[in-house]
Order: C-alpha cells, then sequence, then structure tokens
C-alpha cells in the first residue's frame, strides 16, 4: 500500500475547499485522475469514504470534515515552523505576506509601509488583494498569508484578530449640498436620503447596517461602489451622499468641494490585524503589524 503523503493531505484539504476536483486539478497545473488518486490513497489508508461525488462537485463526508480540519491545522502549523526556520537562518532577512483591500495600503499603511523599509530593507513585503475578509481568514489558516488587515467581525476559528483602530462614520456629501453646513447629525436624519451603498458583502457594510439596526434606522440605497474611495468620490462630484468611516488621510474639513459630517450615534467601525496565531508570528511579521500600529 502506497503510504500517505504531505501532497496527499494538501490536495485534499484543497478540494474540501473548492469542492470541484477539476478546480484543484488547473490550479495545480495536473489532471483530474492525478487529483482524485491523492483522495482515493487517503481513503484507503483511513478507510473510509472521504468525498461525495455529486452533480456540480465533491462535498467532504462527515469523516471528510475531521480529516480536513486536523490536516488543515496541522499543514499551517508546519508551514509556519519552516517559515520561523527560514527567519532564524536568515536573521533580519525573509518575507511578509499582507492581505489589503483595495484602499487599506494608502489609507493605513503609507507612513509605516516606509518606516518599516527603512528599518529592514532586505525584509521583501509582500500586499495582495483580496476579495473578502473570508478569503483573507482561508489564506491565513492555509498558510500562504502572515496578516489581513480586516474589518474586526465576530470570532474565526483558528483566527486571532486584534483591534487597532476604531473608525467614526461621516456623511460625505459635496460641498454645496443643503447638509454640508451642519456640524454632525443623528442617524435617524438620513431616514429618507438615498445614498451610495458600499459593498453589499463586506464586513463594513454589515458593520454598518448592525450599527443602524442598534439606532431602528434603516437607510435607503441607490448606488453602489466597490471601496471607500469611489465612494468619497462620488459624493465630491455630487452624484450622491455616502457613509464612510473617518479613514486617515481624508481631505481637510472645509476645504476643497467635499464636506464630511460626523454621525455620532453610530457605533464605530473596527479594523486591525487578523493572525493565524500572534505568537507565530515570524520576526518580519510582527515587526510589520507593530510598526503599523504604532503609526495610527
Amino acid at each position: 500500500m502506497d503510504l500517505v503523503t504531505l501532497d496527499d493531505l494538501r490536495v485534499f484539504v484543497a478540494v474540501c475547499r473548492a469542492g470541484s476536483l477539476s478546480s484543484v486539478a488547473r490550479d495545480l497545473g495536473c489532471t483530474q485522475s492525478a487529483v482524485s488518486q491523492h483522495v482515493k490513497r487517503l481513503e484507503r489508508e483511513t478507510g473510509v469514504a472521504l468525498v461525495e461525488r455529486q452533480p456540480r462537485g465533491v462535498v467532504p463526508t462527515r469523516a471528510g470534515r475531521i480529516l480536513e480540519a486536523a490536516a488543515a491545522e496541522g499543514i499551517s502549523g508546519l508551514d509556519l515552523a519552516i517559515r520561523q526556520l527560514r527567519d532564524l537562518i536568515d536573521g533580519h532577512s525573509g518575507y511578509v505576506r499582507v492581505a489589503t483591500g483595495a484602499t487599506t495600503v494608502r489609507h493605513f499603511m503609507s507612513h509605516a509601509v516606509v518606516a518599516f523599509r527603512r528599518r529592514h530593507p532586505k525584509v521583501n513585503l509582500e500586499f495582495r488583494t483580496v476579495s473578502s475578509g473570508r478569503s483573507s481568514f482561508d489564506a491565513l489558516a492555509e498558510g500562504t498569508l502572515d496578516l489581513a488587515w480586516v474589518t474586526i467581525g465576530p470570532p474565526v476559528r483558528g483566527i486571532e484578530q486584534r483591534t487597532i483602530a476604531e473608525l467614526p462614520w461621516l456623511l460625505a456629501v459635496r460641498a454645496d449640498d443643503p447638509l454640508a453646513g451642519r456640524p454632525d447629525l443623528d442617524p435617524a436624519a438620513l431616514r429618507d436620503v438615498r445614498l451610495i451603498r458600499l459593498p453589499p458583502n463586506s464586513t463594513s457594510s454589515a458593520h454598518l447596517d448592525a450599527a443602524c439596526d442598534e439606532l431602528g434606522v434603516r437607510f435607503a440605497y441607490d448606488t453602489s461602489v466597490a471601496d471607500w474611495d469611489t465612494a468619497l468620490l462620488l459624493a465630491e462630484l455630487g452624484v450622491g451622499r455616502a457613509v464612510v468611516p473617518a479613514v486617515p488621510g481624508l481631505p481637510v474639513p472645509g476645504e476643497g468641494d467635499l464636506r464630511l459630517i460626523p454621525l455620532p450615534g453610530l457605533r464605530p467601525l473596527p479594523v486591525g490585524w487578523a493572525v493565524r496565531r500572534w505568537d507565530a508570528l515570524s520576526p518580519p511579521a510582527r515587526a510589520f503589524a507593530d510598526t503599523v500600529a504604532a503609526a495610527r
């Protein structure tokens, strides 16, 4: 009987997460039959069926879910250990892989990146744009990322989150808007105002909806955008009004064509770092996370 290999476990975890043999085969640049052989070898070794074939792919069986959880945990721990060993050998060199959204580096990390580069010139910084917090968490669990800047949300199994800042909410309007001169606004005053919506499936949008529900307020929307900067631009152009978090680097109040009106009644938006385990971060990754936090 063939011995189970680490590759068997890696492929099996990938199949469970993708729900498709063919998708994993494309990602690995091999045949679907080769992917299937990895899974079959595990099934022979364990003596149980690990995946169930369905018309639109595969799903793990109950036994498969047990093995997937254990394999993913073990693989992530091994990958972390290998990276730490490399860091011990390299000293201050190495790499830091960071997941960001479309506006994260501009608003939260620009000064920190410069400071970190000066202190650690031999460390490679790798920034990856990730489509969602869920994708970031999956990448952290798989060991393909070191850090992810996220909107802090409910606990996620196998992930540690740390709040770095709490961002108040603002109403962004054009300078000639009737609301532009208000020093602040009660969110209830926006009941009948149609707004530009933040990315509908984002954690920040869900947080805003929850903060509104706490006040018994529900906003109406007629436009949606992919990121905060686009919402600000559309508001500045007079296309609409937008409720956005007070991210660093926003225009100075009273200058230019954009006005930002505080909405003190809404619970602030918490943002910060997500990692697999703080105590397992490589020295360069921890240094970068601390540099970003200190720059706030």
